[in-house]
């Protein structure tokens, strides 16, 4: 499963760090962003609904709005 979140991470360097963070917790997921969309794109590969509610919260801890696409 592959979810898809908006967020407002604005800098690469942001993005990596949030990248390995997660990376550490989400085992056997691929992470990536794409900060050219205009909806600052985390996407998630191997994702669940328990993952998705974890990088929420987890998004939210560290002070970046996130939100689930459709």
């Amino acid at each position: 499963m592959i979810e898809v979140f908006k967020t407002n991470v604005q800098f690469q360097k942001d993005a990596e760090l949030i990248v390995s963070n997660l990376e550490m917790k989400l085992l056997n997921s691929k992470i990536n962003f794409d900060l050219e969309d205009c909806d600052k794109i985390l996407r998630i590969e191997g994702a669940n609904k328990s993952k998705s509610k974890y990088v929420l919260s987890f998004m939210q801890q560290i002070g970046y709005n996130c939100q689930v696409l459709e």
